[in-house]
């Protein structure tokens, strides 16, 4: 017998002045995908739709499209949200009719409200944005042909930028699961930042790119990656201390053509690092990494400890894959179109703003734990209050 859903219940759902920081930027999304309707039929707009993805992101209860329209005919959801009641073919029809690329705007309005949440002084002192940009695999249904990865099985990838100081993403870009990373990158660059990647977006046609684009980039590239040394600096004592083996000036390419691809020299940075031989088992993935990691970049007016530490912070954007993923629920799409995965995907994202700018912190499990335990009224707001306390002390 299959298990009885769980009817939800007014009493089980509060908070919901939280959302108002939120309501405002939302409104300017209420007539998005109105134009054909002449008549004036339309009952669930965008910004009530995405009120619900919302509520759905911060309520445990709500596991499904299903639970989200269930919570649409509660009194107490359509007085605070200002939306009606919505049905499972709205619910639907709404991933293909509320255009995604109108969420980013709201996304660049709520960046620009963080605070930087660095853990290092050294981070604070530099003027650029610091990006990371990886991509994470969610698996996908059969029936969504578009997202196919490898033979009989389907996946999205969704592309990420993340802001290591604010420590939020800021863009996600979803494509089939053999989306190709570098192109995307490529795609969607941006002025004055710093873009940290692994070696997968190592290319020298890349880094111009950033260059182009009034950017700068440390890529960790290849053990073998050819270069032709032009100078080598003196290592400092902070630089030896943080396992940096050498640091040069260096031309990447092994002729003249691929030298032509990137028009200036680079620095070139080896870090001694531990390497987790468990991690490269044979069909696991990429080649044994080595003792060290080859780090390029073109900012040279920074400590090469400094490159160090920035790249070690890359390491956020696998931390928040996974808070995207199994914390925030992203792991099970509420849409098989690729423009209703967008928009739940930024909805994510607007979610983790929102939970940085309520308590001034990085977004994390426990704090969000605490949040959901508000909005479903196992905890009251003296006691979310007391928890938010603890966080700002602890600066």
């Amino acid at each position: 017998m299959s298990k009885k859903r769980h009817k939800i219940k007014d009493s089980e759902l509060q908070g919901f002045k939280y959302f108002k920081p939120i309501s405002a930027l939302l409104e300017n999304l209420h007539d998005a995908g109105c134009q054909r309707d002449r008549a004036g039929n339309r009952m669930l707009h965008m910004d009530q739709y995405t009120s619900l993805l919302l509520l759905y992101m911060f309520n445990p209860i709500c596991t499904s499209l299903r639970a989200v329209q269930q919570a649409s005919e509660l009194k107490k959801v359509q007085r605070k949200l200002g939306c009606p009641r919505a049905s499972l073919g709205s619910l639907s029809e709404a991933a293909t009719v509320f255009d995604s690329a109108l969420m980013q705007e709201i996304i660049t309005d709520l960046a620009g409200q963080l605070k930087p949440i660095s853990s290092h002084a050294k981070l604070d002192e530099i003027t650029a944005i610091v990006t990371a940009v990886d991509g994470t695999l969610i698996n996908a249904l059969p029936k969504m042909t578009w997202a196919l990865w490898k033979k009989d099985q389907m996946a999205i990838k969704a592309h990420t930028q993340f802001d290591i100081q604010k420590h939020v993403p800021v863009k996600i870009t979803i494509t089939e699961g053999n989306g190709d990373e570098r192109q995307v990158l490529a795609d969607n660059l941006e002025s004055d930042r710093i873009y940290v990647k692994d070696r997968g977006y190592a290319s020298l046609s890349l880094f111009q790119q950033i260059l182009d684009n009034g950017s700068s980039f440390v890529c960790r590239v290849k053990d073998n990656t050819v270069y032709e040394c032009l100078e080598e600096f003196e290592l400092t004592d902070e630089a030896l201390v943080a396992g940096i083996i050498f640091d040069k000036k260096v031309r990447l390419g092994c002729n003249d053509k691929t030298k032509k691809q990137l028009s200036v020299p680079v620095r070139l940075i080896a870090i001694k690092c531990t390497p987790h031989k468990k991690r490269y088992k044979i069909g696991r993935g990429g080649p044994e990494q080595g003792e060290t990691l080859l780090i390029a970049t073109d900012v040279f007016d920074l400590e090469a400890d400094v490159i160090a530490l920035i790249f070690t912070h890359r390491w956020a954007v696998e931390i928040f894959f996974r808070f995207f993923k199994h914390v925030l629920g992203c792991r099970h799409l509420l849409s098989y179109n690729r423009n209703g995965i967008e928009l739940q995907t930024y909805v994510a994202i607007i979610a983790c703003m929102l939970i940085s700018l309520w308590t001034g912190r990085k977004p994390t499990l426990r704090t969000y734990e605490m949040l959901c335990w508000y909005f479903t009224g196992m905890a009251d707001e003296e006691e979310l209050l007391a928890h938010i306390a603890r966080l700002q002390k602890q600066d």
